[in-house]
């Protein structure tokens, strides 16, 4: 959670709260999202693991 605090230019305190309260209004409804074991140690990660390419210039259709 620290890397993607850093990313949105928050703290990791706000991340946790946030993800708490989604995890809970999720979980209210149903539905229960398994807890991911994935590890970023940088963005590079982060965007290889979305599958994003700053470098490649997306259509325009």
């Amino acid at each position: 959670m620290d890397r993607l605090g850093q990313l949105s230019n928050t703290t990791v305190m706000t991340i946790s709260r946030a993800a708490k309260g989604v995890r809970s209004l999720l979980e209210a409804h149903d539905f229960h999202a398994p807890s991911s074991t994935a590890h970023f140690r940088t963005s590079t990660n982060i965007a290889r693991f979305l599958g994003l390419n700053r470098n490649k210039i997306k259509p325009a259709y």
